[in-house]
């Protein structure tokens, strides 16, 4: 492949894009005797707060892992609690995300999940694709690895560019609208690794990393993540402006 890795298009300004693991929901409900659909439900909770931090404090897209392909794994039951509990959200909440001008997008696979959830993440994004003042993405079924090994299969025989390649995989993860790449990548509950999520949107992003459990997350929580990255010096490969001077 030829070309830069350039960012491709929010419609929604010069804003961050934070991507945020949502980690620590059964912890969480370890801890309290609770078990571990409780978590679920309180880390929705968190989800709320942090979509009405985020303009705030400049971010214009917001993309959250909520459900991997490897957590197909996990007890079926809680799986099924899961799709339910997604079904219920998206229900209960797009009417607040259209009355405050938030955009919702879902990336990941669509052919695994429960029918009655496909058709409720369609009704969501038709009702909210005229929001401007955040872009919400929610990873559902989604694996970086699997999303670029079957665009690329998919582009054995087509000379690209990354800008090419990015567009693509866009598609195969139903990234409509097309997100600019991952400035701030945040993972909560003291983990420290990226579990298969936004692997080629994550090339240049910085890492911040949380002991606090999702369900605590707050928007303090992330205000002040956004400050540490503030700080932080960006080069993309290059050399610092400071030592350039010198």
């Amino acid at each position: 492949m030829t070309g830069t890795l350039t960012p491709t298009a929010s419609g929604l300004g010069d804003g961050l894009h934070v991507a945020i693991i949502m980690d620590g929901n059964g912890r969480w409900a370890r801890r309290r005797g609770l078990p571990r659909t409780a978590g679920h439900r309180a880390g929705g909770k968190a989800v709320r707060r942090a979509v009405e931090a985020a303009p705030e404090i400049g971010i214009t897209t917001l993309t959250l892992y909520a459900f991997s392909a490897d957590n197909w794994q996990r007890p079926a039951a809680e799986v099924g609690a899961l799709m339910q509990l997604f079904e219920r959200h998206l229900r209960d909440e797009t009417p607040r995300l259209h009355d405050n001008q938030v955009r919702l997008s879902v990336i990941g696979r669509r052919d695994r999940l429960p029918p009655r959830l496909v058709q409720e993440i369609g009704t969501a994004e038709r009702a909210t694709r005229s929001g401007r003042r955040l872009h919400l993405r929610i990873a559902v079924d989604y694996s970086a690895r699997q999303a670029i090994a079957a665009t690329a299969a998919r582009l054995a025989s087509v000379p690209a560019s990354l800008a090419g390649f990015t567009r693509q995989l866009n598609r195969t993860v139903h990234s409509v609208p097309a997100a600019p790449d991952v400035d701030l990548l945040i993972r909560t509950s003291g983990e420290q690794r990226l579990s298969d999520f936004l692997l080629w949107e994550c090339a240049y992003a910085e890492l911040h990393f949380t002991r606090r459990l999702w369900p605590d997350f707050n928007g303090d929580d992330l205000a002040a993540a956004v400050a540490d990255f503030r700080h932080r010096e960006r080069r993309f490969g290059g050399v610092s402006p400071r030592l350039a001077a010198v």
